[in-house]
């Protein structure tokens, strides 16, 4: 069946923080020097480690997981720290930065998608920020519809959600590829609907070692060309 709606997940999916070099900071306050690529290792692990370990925690408000997280995170490079006060610090650093960015190539992937009439939704795990995050970064045109789990009262990996998608749309979901970042959430709530799945993973295997599901990709900027080789435009 001929694919007609690509739908997206929004954090690390099409957004992004500068998370690692705000750690990179705070280490060299305490006079360390990790590597800027390492960092950002121990936090995709981090990430998949929660994801598969504790569901839904990282979208939960950040004082009811941070100290944790960075537990973890400090374990992976070898680090210790009073997790209050880093949590406390990292937080202060963090507060006059904008906390989310689009990756540089999603206006392009999206751009390229439409023009081949392929139609673009978004089904994600987030607050009711998340229409300004997308209309401030000029992404909202791009979408024919948007679901956020804030707003309809239900979260992903709930059938629920990805339903309501459908309905909004009038497609089935044999019609759509959802493209996600979160195996559990992403991948096994889209398939309850009949989407099929994307899986991205920036580490190639590293992370999600656990799972045994082909199809996976390093970012979105990967949609159009497989969309290409599906026959899909």
């Amino acid at each position: 069946m001929k694919k007609k709606f690509v739908w997206f997940d929004l954090g690390y999916t099409l957004f992004y923080q500068q998370r690692e070099s705000i750690y990179q900071q705070f280490l060299k306050e305490n006079g360390i020097y990790i590597s800027l690529e390492k960092i950002e290792k121990a936090y995709h692990l981090t990430d998949k480690y929660f994801m598969r370990e504790y569901p839904s925690v990282l979208g939960k408000e950040i004082q009811t997981f941070y100290p944790w997280y960075l537990g973890v995170l400090n374990f992976k490079l070898g680090l210790h720290f009073d997790l209050s006060r880093q949590s406390e610090r990292m937080q202060e650093m963090q507060k006059y930065m904008e906390q989310w960015h689009p990756f540089p190539f999603v206006n392009s992937v999206l751009s390229q998608l439409k023009r081949h009439s392929i139609r673009l939704g978004v089904i994600s795990n987030w607050d009711r920020s998340a229409r300004e995050l997308l209309e401030r970064h000029g992404l909202t045109a791009y979408f024919d519809h948007i679901i956020i789990s804030a707003e309809v009262g239900v979260e992903k990996p709930d059938a629920a959600i990805f339903e309501k998608a459908l309905k909004d749309a009038g497609v089935s979901g044999e019609e759509c590829i959802y493209v996600g970042d979160n195996y559990y959430d992403d991948v096994i709530g889209s398939s309850k609907v009949g989407m099929k799945a994307l899986l991205i993973n920036r580490f190639n295997r590293e992370g999600i070692e656990e799972i045994r599901y082909p199809h996976t990709i390093r970012s979105i900027e990967e949609v159009p060309d497989l969309l290409n080789k599906m026959g899909l435009f």
